[in-house]
């Protein structure tokens, strides 16, 4: 796997800014899905790249430093600092509430790293929950993704916002100017690059772009090696 990752990085690496890690795909795998996270977060940063460590942690507060250990900084011992995977970024889940975002933006700070927090994502069944109407404690109304939006502000930490309702992309600019939006679901869920111009409303580094399953699964569209497919020149 880590070769397979490394391959990839070597091929889009170049028209890219950062590798978007879902730790999922590497955790399924046990201890050697470990190792081959932290080899190809290795193989990215020797690319010049950022780590985004897409995991989307959120739980209470001791759990949700112990991912901070994990993901961002070190886990303290007798026998000296254990080190983490060090990411540059990781996404979070805000649905337990600002103590358990806490210790994730803490150890982002003390690291000099980002935190990406779910506001309104990239699946069909977002509108399951994040849709759904609230009412703040001044009388305001709106879908719960705007409350959240409003707490990523608060809190100074950036947003996942999905591309595949890029309707919503006006009014999210417009309660978080400041945020940097990591924006999935283009290509394989069938987000469109061209409808995601709100998002850089402010300027051109306001937002990044992900086509993770279109980059690691190119070859299955185009044949050939991974490697090859994944690369941006081979489409012309």
């Amino acid at each position: 796997m880590a070769n397979h990752c490394a391959a990839l990085i070597d091929a889009a690496g170049p028209a890219c800014v950062a590798a978007k890690l879902q730790l999922a795909c590497f955790e399924r795998l046990g201890a050697p899905g470990w190792t081959a996270l932290e080899r190809t977060a290795a193989a990215a940063r020797d690319a010049g790249l950022l780590v985004i460590a897409d995991g989307k942690r959120g739980d209470v507060p001791v759990t949700a430093a112990a991912y901070a250990q994990a993901l961002l900084s070190f886990t303290p011992t007798p026998w000296g600092d254990v080190p983490g995977l060090g990411a540059d970024a990781i996404t979070a889940n805000p649905l337990l509430g600002d103590d358990a975002l806490e210790p994730l933006i803490a150890a982002a700070r003390e690291t000099a790293a980002g935190v990406f927090v779910l506001v309104r994502t990239s699946n069909p069944g977002a509108v399951d929950v994040e849709d759904l109407p609230t009412v703040g404690e001044d009388g305001s109304t709106g879908p719960l993704w705007e409350r959240l939006a409003r707490r990523v502000d608060a809190l100074g930490v950036e947003a996942v916002t999905g591309a595949t309702t890029p309707e919503h992309l006006p009014r999210m600019r417009e309660l978080m100017p400041r945020a940097i939006f990591l924006l999935p679901g283009v290509g394989a869920q069938g987000g469109r690059v061209e409808a995601l111009a709100p998002a850089f409303a402010p300027g051109p580094a306001t937002a990044l772009v992900t086509v993770s399953r279109g980059i690691a699964l190119a070859h299955e569209q185009q044949g050939g090696e991974p490697a090859q497919a994944a690369d941006p020149r081979s489409t012309g």
